[in-house]
């Protein structure tokens, strides 16, 4: 006789698991900060003259989009063997993402759009980096998978900013298919995000001081995101993503957690 194993029950809410899933919200909110918020007004300010490009020039943002997260989920595990195991912190990529800007936006646009997928890589190499603080398996697809997830996020600027909580306990099917529908998903998401580093840099040689600071931003704000989504995660795996998740979108919309 074949025997069930009984589904493990959730353990309950403490006040300081509580407290920790408020602080996750807080750091969401926190996210689209200052100076993300000065990087999309002076994005802004020159978008008008990305609408001057030819309609295949802009039409290749999605396309670019989709390529640099395809490279970045290839990309990922294999950059945490030999000298990139060393790239192990959020500082650091803050500073490799700055650099890459900086060499990418001093020739303008032409040089911005080549610099997208080494910006796409450092920022998913961020986001990895950050599943595995939260326990995930840095050599597992499935982590790669909820990376992808991270940057379904939206962006400055954009009307739903933050995580896709659908996520948080989502066991996503792994293959070749569901890659590509992921990437399909969220690619035009992160290509709106894209637009607004791509306005930032346009100008030469000034093009170069921007985009370092969008570089930073973006770094900074995808790895405050994915601090919440993982963070979310892991408590989920304890707690049930119900209960997590409930305290959570009532802690973002600023109300009291239920009564647990």
């Amino acid at each position: 006789m074949k025997q069930t194993v009984p589904a493990r029950v959730p353990a309950p809410l403490t006040p300081v698991v509580i407290a920790e899933i408020t602080a996750l919200a807080a750091r969401q909110r926190k996210a689209n900060g200052v100076l993300m918020r000065a990087i999309t007004y002076l994005g802004g300010q020159v978008e008008d003259g990305l609408k001057m490009l030819p309609a295949a020039t802009r039409a290749q943002l999605d396309g670019i989009a989709r390529t640099a997260l395809r490279q970045s989920y290839d990309l990922a595990s294999r950059s945490r063997t030999g000298a990139g195991r060393n790239v192990g912190s959020d500082r650091l990529h803050r500073l490799m993402g700055t650099l890459s800007g900086a060499m990418g936006g001093f020739g303008g646009l032409p040089t911005a759009l080549a610099e997208l997928p080494v910006a796409t890589t450092v920022i998913f190499r961020a986001v990895h980096h950050v599943a595995t603080e939260y326990g995930e398996d840095p050599d597992a697809e499935e982590t790669r998978m909820q990376c992808l997830a991270v940057f379904g996020a939206g962006g400055p600027g954009t009307q739903d900013d933050g995580i896709d909580t659908a996520f948080i306990g989502a066991r996503l099917s792994l293959s070749g298919a569901a890659v590509h529908g992921l990437i399909a998903r969220v690619a035009p998401k992160f290509a709106a995000v894209l637009s607004q580093k791509l306005a930032a840099q346009a100008v030469p040689v000034l093009g170069a001081a921007a985009g370092a600071g969008t570089n930073y931003a973006f770094v900074d704000y995808y790895v405050a995101l994915a601090h919440v989504h993982f963070g979310l995660r892991r408590l989920a795996r304890t707690h049930g993503e119900e209960a997590v998740t409930e305290v959570f979108h009532h802690a973002l919309a600023g109300a009291k957690p239920p009564q647990t």
